[in-house]
């Protein structure tokens, strides 16, 4: 599925129950927290996670974060490659390849 189908299913889906209402940015914030919180628990214990379980948590994050997204009047795709602009300049592949140290220990 493409963003925009995504994001139309989301809208679809949401109208049909009325939950809107519920999703000020403040609410969707807390949800994208709490269920980044569940995906971590997939792991907490055990690094051989149940695929299904991780893909579920994952599903969660990523429709609150496209429902923020949306509630804030932004494209997610926009948001992402904004930031991976900002990123690749933190980043050059000169200094960054095959490294995991943060941008100011380059």
């Amino acid at each position: 599925m493409s963003s925009k189908n995504t994001q139309a299913a989301l809208r679809d889906f949401m109208s049909q129950r009325e939950w809107g209402q519920f999703h000020s940015p403040e609410n969707l914030i807390k949800s994208i927290s709490i269920e980044s919180g569940e995906l971590l628990e997939c792991v907490q214990w055990n690094e051989e996670a149940d695929p299904a379980r991780i893909r579920a948590e994952l599903a969660d994050v990523l429709t609150y974060s496209y429902l923020l997204a949306a509630r804030m009047g932004w494209d997610p795709e926009e948001l992402i490659l904004e930031k991976l602009r900002v990123t690749e300049a933190k980043y050059p592949v000169d200094k960054a390849k095959g490294t995991s140290a943060k941008y100011d220990q380059l």
